[in-house]
């Protein structure tokens, strides 16, 4: 009877364990009002909260005008500070009126200071004005893709109410600089000197963003933000055995924690594997196709070991035209798209190319000495 009680204490206990919610190491939490994180290569989104909701973004907004100051082709340009950008409020490199800097070190001040005189020099020497600028920061929004976005200054700063974005679009806005190995290298730079123009003394700066000082050994760099209005905002990014991901968290009062616990356990979580390979597609059994198209480059996607075994590749080609039969020429480079799925979702399409035959012209000893004759001659000129 006493070993029934047991038994039967032990199955209750269990259940109610059971019934507890279990926190476990490998789950995906933040404090942010909106948060997400993102994939770099694929743009997979991992984890996200809230992610599509327009919020103000504060100084994170800075990674559009750095883009925007890389892209313009004009980082040697040496820039004369105007009065109306050292008056800008806020966080500041303390730059002076008249003074003359390049255009580089504005971006590197910009980005590791959060420099807002900065960013007004920058708007000001790309943009023409500030609302030359501020035209271009939308144009490239639409460019990429930021739908819940709009710029209204190249700070970040509480002095527009038509000034925000959401954590979805400020993660593609990352995903695009973070292509550009300029601006990667600026964002992941912990520490710049700027040489003064007036030989009184070089500034020094130093990266604000934590992770990538001090808190966090994969970090490869970001942006920080606050104002009163949009609290804490953080973009970061980082790298672990060549997978790549970004972080980004809007109103987050534990924002380098949470950052962190995302990274690690996407890290743990998901890897890379190889969905298409590169090179001629051997799956297309169509007589004309077949042998003629090619991916131009493999295919990875991040996913966790569970979804190994859940792709589909569907191969959509261009129907054939009578005249392509005759003259293969007339084919045009693109003639569909590889689609993948995964788990019945579609998650990715990439372009199928044709391979057109090279046209080596074989020129006969007779045809090379005819064409010199002719050209000593004077035979076949214009005149």
């Amino acid at each position: 009877m006493k070993s029934r009680k047991i038994i039967i204490f032990t199955i209750i206990t269990s259940i109610l364990f059971l019934a507890i919610p279990q926190k476990s190491s490998a789950q995906m939490y933040v404090s942010a009002q909106s948060a997400i994180l993102m994939e770099q290569d694929s743009g997979r989104v991992i984890f996200e909260k809230d992610a599509y909701t327009q919020r103000r973004i504060a100084s994170i907004t800075k990674i559009m005008t750095a883009i925007l100051a890389i892209e313009s082709g004009k980082l040697d340009k040496t820039v004369t500070v105007s009065s109306t950008a050292i008056k800008t409020e806020g966080s500041s490199i303390y730059l002076q009126e008249g003074e003359k800097i390049k255009l580089e070190d504005l971006v590197y001040g910009l980005m590791l200071r959060s420099g807002n005189d900065a960013a007004v020099a920058i708007a000001e020497t790309v943009g023409g004005s500030l609302d030359g600028f501020v035209y271009l920061m939308n144009q490239k929004a639409e460019e990429i893709g930021m739908k819940n976005t709009h710029f209204a200054n190249p700070h970040g700063l509480d002095d527009h109410e038509d000034h925000y974005s959401s954590a979805y679009d400020m993660a593609l806005l990352t995903r695009y600089a973070m292509n550009n190995d300029t601006y990667k290298k600026i964002a992941g730079t912990e520490s710049y000197r700027s040489e003064s123009s007036n030989d009184k003394w070089d500034r020094v700066w130093k990266n604000k963003n934590k992770l990538l000082t001090s808190l966090y050994e994969y970090s490869t760099g970001g942006k920080t933000g606050y104002t009163k209005r949009a609290k804490r905002t953080l973009v970061s990014t980082a790298e672990k055995d060549g997978v790549s991901y970004i972080a980004v968290t809007l109103n987050d009062p534990d924002d380098w924690d949470d950052h962190i616990n995302l990274f690690e356990t996407a890290f743990k979580q998901y890897k890379m594997v190889q969905v298409l390979e590169e090179g001629e597609i051997k799956a297309v059994k169509d007589k004309f196709y077949k042998n003629k198209i090619y991916l131009k480059s493999a295919v990875e996607f991040p996913v966790t070991k569970k979804e190994e075994d859940l792709f589909k590749v569907e191969y959509k080609l261009t129907k054939l035209k009578e005249d392509w039969q005759r003259n293969q020429e007339d084919v045009p480079e693109i003639v569909g798209e590889a689609k993948i799925y995964l788990d019945d979702k579609l998650v990715d399409s990439v372009p199928i190319h044709f391979k057109h035959a090279k046209n080596k012209e074989t020129k006969s000893f007779l045809d090379y000495f005819k064409n010199m004759f002719m050209a000593m001659t004077g035979v076949g000129k214009d005149g």
